[in-house]
């Protein structure tokens, strides 16, 4: 059968550290459609660079702003459901984003759950193998980050 190649997003991977135990969460948000627990993620928009709309999705999907790194932590795959029905495969590049900041007010509002978890609870909640995998990546390097900094 033929199968379209898979269509592009970007997501960010929100993050922030506890001030007072300096614990790395994550923020995982429910899709409209069928409740997932998954990431802030949309298409690509004309004159915005891909790092760029994973900030802006997380601001208008979330809420949060902050500091987005421009080289992607990897990708995912995962068959979006129309509202037609139809499924379409897509491929999602994933930028980290360190949130400082939290919007009363955004686009989305009371349309979604949000929730702040640690790294092994956002493992558990998303469904797709490879966020999974990004993930624990991102969360091992953030160890070795925080490890190296303390050495100093």
């Amino acid at each position: 059968m033929f199968r379209r190649p898979p269509r592009q997003q970007y997501a960010a991977l929100c993050y922030r550290l506890k001030k007072k135990t300096g614990e790395l969460e994550m923020l995982l948000l429910t899709s409209r459609d069928t409740g997932r627990w998954v990431i802030p993620k949309g298409w690509p928009m004309p004159g915005k660079l891909s790092h760029e709309v994973a900030a802006r999705e997380a601001y208008e999907e979330a809420g949060v702003r902050g500091a987005v790194e421009t080289t992607p932590l990897g990708s995912f795959g995962y068959d979006k459901v129309l509202k037609d029905g139809i499924q379409v495969p897509c491929r999602v590049q994933v930028y980290a984003l360190e949130v400082n900041e939290l919007v009363k007010n955004f686009k989305e509002k009371g349309e979604r759950t949000m929730e702040w978890v640690s790294c092994d609870e956002a493992v558990k909640r998303v469904r797709e193998p490879e966020l999974r995998d990004l993930i624990l990546a991102f969360a091992q390097r953030m160890t070795q980050t925080s490890a190296i900094a303390q050495i100093k």
